[in-house]
């Protein structure tokens, strides 16, 4: 029995020709779509012919509730947002509140926000390798990387007494010190992370197969990139060399000497190979800020700013009444609005503060790097085989925390 043609979703009428095209659905539940992202393929045979990508799924509601609570109190939301490299998050929203107050946190307290965001850049990067690998199969690959990953997690868990979701930064400084043996510990880290890079590099980077699989897939032009406003390795994977620590530096990034590695086709493979050299910068910078890193307060010292100490709330009046001020009520910027820029694994992250004078923000806007690159996904599969949609995703790194914040 012929089904009438009303009867059929309006996806289907608009494929149902008698040239063999196909709508599938491909996500949310697929596994490589995270459970969150839904892409609509227009297929004929293997190839994919057309492609709407729908997000949608999650929605964290990340900006509403930071309207709702102190400045500090947003800053554990920030962890969500990339839970993958929680500390750049934190670094970048106490620097838009800082920026916006006109101040800035000590010496001590720069180098060390530095650290810690690059030591966040390495576990980003081996999870999107380790992850993008294990979906094509290479499953010892993501082995290597992902133990390099818990050695870094246990790194910053010293550091912050969290793995994942930290909370280290606070608005004028930061929740505490490096601990004593923190510089030998990162050595030994880095000694066991450069080999386990060293075992997947010689695994992946001339295994045919897997050339093969990110080679001229998920290509993108230079100019289409930036017209969609690519950043990150996504970008520079095309030859564009935007670094927000380069081009816009903050913090104490001017002080430290690293390069920006860039690529030249804009497929999946320059991607690989852009976050592979990363890493390597990324630890480069830790070792000479370790070697630089500065005596002296971590934290603001004004107790308008940060939580004065414990013994001097206990015997200072003035002290207490500080205490309970910015528990309670928070810090309280100038009335304006304000935008600070950090490099995130993905690229920029931005984020856009409007202050009414309160110790609560009136509007809180952030720029996920990978808001843009998902947008642009329908465009970079496109003519490929559907199996090619893995390598893409997986090298565009969508996280969903950031993507529908």
């Amino acid at each position: 029995m012929e089904t009438k043609k009303a009867e059929l979703p309006r996806n289907w009428e608009l494929e149902k020709l008698a040239d063999g095209r196909m709508v599938l659905n491909m996500g949310p539940s697929h596994p490589a779509m995270h459970g969150i992202v839904r892409v609509l393929l227009t297929v004929q045979g293997e190839r994919v012919m057309d492609a709407d990508v729908e997000i949608g799924y999650l929605h964290r509601g990340f900006e509403k509730t930071c309207e709702s609570v102190t400045y500090n109190q947003c800053i554990p939301y920030t962890d969500r947002l990339n839970y993958v490299s929680p500390f750049i998050n934190n670094v970048g929203f106490s620097l838009a509140v800082e920026k916006l107050m006109g101040i800035e946190a000590p010496p001590r307290c720069q180098y060390i926000r530095v650290i810690m965001s690059e030591l966040s850049r390495l576990t980003d990067h081996l999870t999107c390798i380790g992850a993008n690998a294990m979906e094509m199969s290479a499953f010892t690959v993501y082995f290597y990387l992902i133990n390099a990953r818990e050695e870094l997690y246990r790194l910053g868990d010293s550091v912050a007494g969290g793995r994942i979701t930290p909370a280290y930064t606070r608005v004028g400084g930061l929740t505490r010190d490096l601990p004593p043996d923190f510089k030998q510990a990162t050595a030994e880290v880095f000694r066991m992370v450069r080999k386990n890079i060293s075992d997947a590099d010689k695994l992946l980077t001339r295994n045919r197969i897997f050339y093969d699989r990110l080679h001229n897939t998920g290509h993108i032009s230079k100019e289409d990139a930036i017209s969609l406003s690519f950043t990150g390795p996504a970008l520079r994977s095309t030859g564009v060399p935007l670094d927000v620590r380069k081009a816009t530096p903050y913090l104490v990034y001017d002080r430290f000497d690293f390069d920006i590695p860039v690529g030249s086709n804009g497929d999946n493979y320059d991607r690989y190979l852009v976050r592979m050299e990363e890493m390597n910068q990324s630890m480069r910078i830790v070792e000479q800020a370790l070697a630089q890193l500065p005596d002296g307060p971590i934290n603001h010292p004004d107790f308008n700013v940060i939580l004065p100490p414990k013994g001097e709330v206990y015997g200072n009046i003035e002290a207490l009444m500080a205490h309970f001020k910015l528990t309670f009520e928070g810090v309280k910027p100038p009335k304006g609005e304000v935008y600070q820029a950090v490099e995130g694994g993905n690229g920029e992250l931005g984020f856009y503060i409007v202050s009414d004078g309160t110790g609560n923000p009136w509007r809180v806007r952030v720029r996920p790097p990978c808001f843009s690159l998902t947008g642009g996904l329908s465009q970079m599969i496109k003519g490929g085989y559907i199996a090619d949609i893995i390598a893409t995703f997986g090298q565009i790194n969508m996280i969903g925390g950031e993507l529908e914040r």
